[in-house]
């Protein structure tokens, strides 16, 4: 795609078949199931995005402890019982949080698998990334959990709201060393990395100063932490309590010193008042979520028709998220024909879509030992693929997300490839085996759940149409057909009839066994190509 679209926010008028419901959810959710797709096609496009602005009012229960306490733990947390929850335990013990860090990638992991139909898993990594922290340095698990729990709480909610309770968020706190933020010694690091990184950016409209993000940690003084209510609080006596000058940038504004016991939150608020009231900051944001949702080349076209009048709505409704995402999601810009197929998978969308896609049936929740044993499994395998959920490289994020020029081609290089495509085979081939149970994509399962898998053209198609984002050749499906459905013969009956007799009579081993085989190799071939590579 050598350039985006030049079409902006009109609301999307056009088809509304499987094609454009597929390009919404792969979007919006990790994978799109056929089940999805069926149960989006019924209704109309507003009433499809304002359901999946519209996530499970309930939030979900805790990570458990699933570990064996480490024979090395000084403190080792053995009141807490096998499969109840660790959250709300104090352990300072290094190899206990360990652990707990572990066991909550696992369950973020499960989350991600069994996510309802809406934007909340996705909007939840957006703000993991956007607000980066890492577990390893953060280090309490229990900080990790409460911060996870706090961008879960307001990912779709009040932009301001979520960067207030992210300043003083523990885990924050501990990550750019806000805990260690005194009149006496004052940190600049997130003072900067709040205006650099989560509200105003670094584009050419963005022109604060040096200066303004010294004043910004002069403002951020006196929070600290405490491990055993899992909380911060301000301590006015390391606050400095002076007035806080800023730039032409922020119109000269002064924030005057407080010195009460609510001077740090008197004091923060102001300063998200006067950083968000600056022309960029609504701009950037909105940037950042066309990025995840949409294309990463943002040129002077897109900027007036898309990221301008998106700005101006997410002003007019006080940083509210919902009705920038309804805005964008409705668009024709959204929907234009360019958009879908232009974006790299990231590896939570290949590793976890591919599950839901394949509708893949993991073990009872009851079971969480086994469930957990699998959830890590798929950690692990996305850690591979450079997307450490937990651990963002940097403060900055994943560079896909921001690295110009190439953004989320970054998910791919010679070493990450080859792990993609070992994966899906292997879920493909052998599946994956743990305590008795396995993980696998059922071939036959998947193939029935298409409109008519008896029709070796038809079935091609859907499998395609639901796989891919971009169409593949007729010489290329003709060939697909005849050397793996048809097994090189050329007259459909070939498939039609072996599937026949498949439905009919299963227990006939030799013609399920040629039926089964011919499904699998289709699949694993089709999910080796690029195009699979592409949302």
């Amino acid at each position: 795609m050598a350039a985006p679209p030049s079409s902006g926010l009109t609301p999307y008028n056009g088809p509304w078949t499987d094609n454009e419901v597929t390009h919404l959810l792969k979007r919006c959710l990790f994978g799109a199931s056929v089940s999805d797709i069926a149960h989006f096609k019924n209704k109309t496009l507003s009433a499809a995005v304002a359901e999946l602005l519209t996530p499970a009012s309930t939030a979900p229960p805790p990570p458990v402890k699933e570990y064996t306490t480490p024979a090395t733990a000084t403190t080792p947390d053995n009141n807490i019982a096998m499969g109840t929850t660790w959250v709300n335990d104090a352990n300072n013990d290094g190899s206990v949080d360990s652990y707990r860090r572990a066991s909550f990638k696992k369950w973020w992991m499960g989350l991600m698998i069994n996510q309802d139909r809406s934007l909340l898993e996705k909007m939840t990594l957006f703000w993991h990334n956007h607000f980066s922290t890492e577990t390893t340095t953060v280090g309490n698990s229990q900080f990790v959990y409460k911060h996870h729990a706090m961008l879960r709480t307001n990912a779709l909610g009040n932009f301001r709201t979520l960067v207030l309770q992210v300043t003083t968020d523990p885990a924050m706190l501990v990550y750019l060393n806000g805990q260690y933020n005194t009149a006496s010694a004052p940190d600049e690091n997130y003072g900067r990395e709040l205006q650099e990184l989560f509200t105003v950016g670094k584009g050419p409209g963005s022109q604060y100063t040096e200066a303004d993000v010294k004043a910004a940690a002069h403002v951020l003084t006196g929070w600290q932490n405490n491990s055993t209510t899992i909380s911060s609080f301000f301590n006015p006596k390391r606050h400095d309590s002076t007035d806080k000058q800023f730039s032409a940038f922020y119109n000269n504004t002064v924030i005057k010193g407080q010195s009460d016991a609510n001077a740090g939150a008197t004091e923060i608020a102001a300063l998200i008042d006067m950083i968000l009231g600056t022309d960029e900051s609504p701009k950037y944001i909105c940037r950042c979520l066309y990025r995840y949702f949409v294309y990463y080349d943002i040129d002077d076209t897109v900027e007036a028709n898309v990221i301008t009048p998106l700005a101006a709505i997410f002003r007019a409704n006080n940083f509210e998220l919902k009705p920038v995402l309804s805005t964008l999601l409705q668009s024709q810009h959204f929907f234009d024909a360019l958009i879908p197929g232009s974006m790299i998978k990231s590896p939570c969308d290949f590793v976890v879509g591919l599950c839901r896609e394949f509708n893949i049936t993991f073990p009872p929740a009851s079971d969480y030992a086994s469930n957990y044993g699998f959830f890590n499994w798929l950690v692990g395998i996305v850690t591979n693929m450079a997307q450490n959920i937990g651990d963002p490289p940097n403060v900055s994020g994943w560079p896909a997300y921001y690295q110009e020029p190439n953004f989320y081609e970054l998910w791919l290089n010679s070493d990450i490839l080859p792990k993609r495509n070992q994966y899906s085979d292997a879920l493909v081939v052998t599946g994956y085996s743990l305590n008795g149970h396995s993980i696998k994509i059922d071939w036959g399962a998947f193939a029935k759940s298409l409109p008519n898998p008896s029709d070796p053209n038809q079935l091609l198609l859907d499998c395609i149409n639901i796989l891919y984002r971009i169409p593949l050749s007729d010489d290329a499906r003709a060939t697909i057909k005849t050397d793996i459905l048809l097994g090189g013969q050329t007259n459909d009956t070939y498939w039609t009839t072996a599937w026949a007799e498949y439905v009919a009579n299963p227990a006939d081993m030799a013609n399920t066994t040629i039926v089964l085989g011919h499904l699998r190799d289709l699949l694993k071939y089709l999910m080796d190509l690029s195009e699979y590579q592409l949302i």
